[in-house]
């Protein structure tokens, strides 16, 4: 079958590679139709995220139909249209009973790698790494679906396949974002960062009932796609001279409610670095800067939260604690519990409150898929969300 695959820094190729076959009475195989390029996947083609293998099929965000179940698997038909989180969930551990299914306790076979430096083992997940369990990605013509029991989610006849694509990981991780801020109806929520996420989490926001949304980045197009949005204000970082005293000034002097960080390591603050910091980073091999971080710590009102989404995977970074002690800043992060958050999505979907179809820019195929992660990753105009057919 074709496969989108990596081959070492900025170097993914389409191969043909072996199609993959059941190995577990809990098992599927998923014909793909659809997948997409996610702002976390450009982590790996910058080899950012160490772990990669010479060979490993990338993507964690895809949908398709029903090809193959083990016979464990009895909620699907041969030929259903699914979705496939993006994080592996066994359904049976202390952790999934609770809904927290990307605190999954069982579905990595390589946690034990991890779990000396993050103290846990965290969970599974499609095309990322071995330390993730070293599962083969989702751009490609066919997916084996560890746990397909619990990782097949019917996708209804009203609920179109961009639709469910997205919710697979970039939906449900903005609308956990925004959740994770307690907002509340006429709040204040910024966001740093306007590539997928944060367009999403400027879309959930609204919906949820923010009073005001204010969008933080310096891609012109990325800002007018998010100054759209009803409620939406922008602010290009790089023409404000002191992104604080902004913020303060559209909040009555108090600072938003709330913050999103949707930028996490991919922060560019190298330059503002310390000596410590850009140390640690050399000799950990550990990218992770958290200058936008700091900014929103800094930046919300006394009393406020900060919701982590971007990415960090460093075990050593500089943090503002003494600010976040001082101000009582809540700070709230973690990989997203898809399964629990799909029937919501798909009834704001449903209802028209949220489209998450609108940040899609591209339509290609898997022999496209070089190109379309150079242009990604270039932020070329035009390239926000890319999604490949096989």
């Amino acid at each position: 079958m074709k496969a989108v695959v990596y081959h070492g820094k900025q170097d993914v190729r389409v191969a043909d590679v072996r199609k993959p076959r059941l190995k577990s009475s809990r098992d599927a195989i998923v014909k793909v139709t659809a997948s997409a390029i996610c702002g976390s996947d450009l982590h790996l083609y910058d080899h950012a995220v160490v772990g990669m293998r010479r060979g490993d099929i990338m993507g964690h965000e895809f949908v398709g139909t029903v090809e193959q179940v083990g016979k464990d698997v009895t909620h699907v038909a041969l030929g259903d249209r699914v979705l496939v989180p993006f994080v592996i969930a066994c359904g049976r551990c202390w952790y999934c009973d609770r809904g927290l299914v990307a605190s999954c306790d069982t579905s990595n076979p390589n946690g034990f790698l991890v779990k000396p430096f993050y103290g846990s083992s965290p969970a599974g997940m499609f095309g990322y790494t071995k330390f993730f369990g070293g599962f083969a990605g989702g751009q490609a013509e066919y997916v084996r679906v560890p746990f397909g029991d619990v990782g097949l989610i019917k996708i209804p006849d009203d609920i179109t396949d961009d639709q469910a694509l997205l919710v697979t990981d970039i939906v449900p991780t903005a609308y956990q974002a925004v959740l994770n801020c307690g907002i509340g109806p006429g709040d204040t929520i910024a966001i740093s960062g306007a590539g997928p996420v944060g367009q999403l989490a400027a879309r959930c926001a609204v919906a949820l009932g923010a009073g005001k949304v204010i969008v933080i980045d310096s891609v012109p197009e990325r800002l007018e796609m998010a100054a759209a949005l009803p409620g939406v204000v922008t602010i290009n970082y790089k023409q404000a001279k002191n992104l604080h005293r902004v913020l303060a000034a559209l909040t009555d002097g108090r600072g938003p409610d709330a913050a999103i960080d949707a930028v996490g390591m991919a922060s560019n603050g190298r330059r503002g670095a310390s000596v410590a910091t850009r140390v640690r980073q050399l000799v950990l091999s550990q990218r992770d800067n958290p200058k936008a971080l700091r900014q929103l710590i800094k930046s919300v009102r006394k009393g406020g939260t900060v919701s982590v989404v971007g990415i960090f995977a460093g075990i050593d970074v500089t943090f503002p604690l003494g600010m976040v002690f001082a101000k009582g800043v809540t700070v709230v992060g973690g990989q997203t519990h898809v399964h629990t958050h799909v029937p919501a999505l798909f009834e704001l979907i449903r209802s028209g409150k949220l489209d998450p179809t609108a940040i899609i820019t591209q339509h290609l195929t898997l022999d496209d898929a070089p190109e379309a992660y150079r242009k990604f990753k270039d932020r070329e105009p035009g390239f926000v969300k890319v999604v490949l057919r096989p």
